[in-house]
């Protein structure tokens, strides 16, 4: 047994009951999503993979940020980064200007979408063909 198991052991048997409670209570926390609620990465028929819905999504419903700028860069978040493009996309973009230089890009449904249905967009921030 090492010696990093042990210590481990060894605070294991100085907790009390408040401890051992705090401690297995931390499963309970609020983990990071990626991805909104309701939101997963499957195979797509459009192209790789895309972002489809496990829940029914009513028009207007805002999913959060694809893309942030930042002094010209791009930064594509995990939302951002399995979108499909379609030139009738059931999403769209809307750009929020934070401060000069500095622009995110909120994403909201434009129709209700179905569960199990594909979440489209149509690209216009780049040429993705650039980025390759």
């Amino acid at each position: 047994m090492t010696l990093i198991v042990k210590n481990i052991i060894e605070y294991l048997k100085m907790m009390n009951d408040k401890d051992l409670k705090e401690f297995h209570d931390l499963d309970k926390l609020k983990q990071y999503q990626p991805l909104p609620s309701g939101i997963v990465v499957a195979d797509s028929r459009i192209a790789g993979q895309g972002l489809f819905t496990t829940r029914r999504l009513v028009m207007g419903t805002t999913l959060g940020i694809s893309h942030y700028r930042i002094d010209g860069e791009y930064i594509r978040t995990p939302l951002g980064g399995f979108f499909n493009h379609a030139d009738e996309p059931n999403c769209q973009r809307h750009q929020i200007r934070v401060k000069p230089g500095y622009d995110k890009w909120s994403v909201m449904t434009l129709m209700d979408i179905e569960e199990g249905d594909e979440l489209t967009l149509k690209y216009k921030l780049y040429d993705p063909e650039k980025i390759k």
